[in-house]
């Protein structure tokens, strides 16, 4: 029956091609500031900070070396935690969520990006979230190594489900993306294989997120951000076989990172610093 059941979500999720466009749900995107950290020069993931309130977590991508940058939402410098003998071969995204210990919060970083699909085996490191101004050396954490079931594959999003704990990977380079099931509790022993649950109508996912009641879900193209209202008993792949909802959105540099703020009441964008421009803080309130 479960076989049955994924592979009609696998047909309504294919074609499924429509998106409406609604500028009723959130204002347009404010800047909050620009990056006082020099060093973050191609942010790749974004979250908000569940327990450093008005603080966000964010990461470089492919060269830079293992670590995390704290900022506050104007876009002030906090500080660098360290993933000590952890190498940054393609950070892409960033989750923050439930974990195996009851209401602990904890960060999950995902290796995930393989520009040329050439690596069989990705990872996610978790973490208990640290707390600002404590030490900055991180070493102890999972690893939860996975592959796809139906080979390499690039990515830059990966959503926790707040509600479930299960982890959503969805590619990138596909003409219609691939969207990945690792349902919790995920092996830190042995490799996760992933479920492939269908494949989305859109091009280039580069983030994503869900909402911290688990009841929003947005992804991010180039050029879009998409949205998705989750109904009551609704799991996020039925939410998913929707229309998207498409929302304004103000165009930025390769901009490749999206977080929920906590409390609801919108979301944050940031970008790269292509060509040497200045990476900003974006902010989408709710209307």
């Amino acid at each position: 029956m479960k076989r049955r059941i994924l592979v009609f979500i696998s047909m309504i999720l294919s074609c499924n091609s429509t998106t409406i466009y609604d500028e009723s749900l959130f204002e347009k995107g404010k800047g909050l500031g620009a990056l006082a950290n020099d060093e973050i020069n191609e942010a790749s993931g974004l979250e908000a900070s569940q327990i450093n309130p008005g603080l966000l977590w964010t990461h470089n991508d492919s060269g830079d070396t293992s670590r995390l940058f704290l900022i506050h939402e104007n876009g002030e410098d906090v500080g660098e935690f360290y993933l000590k003998g952890v190498r940054n071969r393609d950070w892409e995204d960033i989750a923050v969520g439930p974990g195996p210990v009851k209401n602990e919060n904890y960060l999950y970083i995902a290796e995930i990006g393989d520009n040329q699909a050439i690596y069989e085996d990705k990872y996610i490191y978790r973490f208990k979230e640290p707390q600002a101004y404590r030490s900055s050396l991180i070493d102890n954490y999972n690893i939860i190594e996975f592959r796809y079931p139906d080979g390499n594959r690039d990515a830059e999003c990966l959503m926790i489900d707040p509600l479930t704990k299960d982890l959503y990977i969805i590619s990138k380079r596909e003409r219609q993306v691939h969207i990945y099931l690792m349902s919790y509790p995920q092996n830190v022993d042995n490799i996760n294989e992933l479920v492939k649950l269908g494949t989305l109508p859109h091009l280039k996912i580069i983030a994503g997120d869900i909402s911290p009641d688990g009841r929003e879900i947005i992804l991010k193209t180039y050029d879009e951000i998409l949205y998705w209202r989750r109904n009551d008993d609704e799991s996020v792949i039925e939410a998913l076989s929707r229309a998207a909802i498409n929302i304004p959105y103000k165009s930025e540099p390769q901009g490749e990172a999206m977080a929920w703020k906590n409390d609801g009441s919108g979301f944050y964008t940031l970008s790269e610093e292509p060509d040497d421009t200045e990476a900003q803080l974006y902010f989408y309130k709710r209307k």
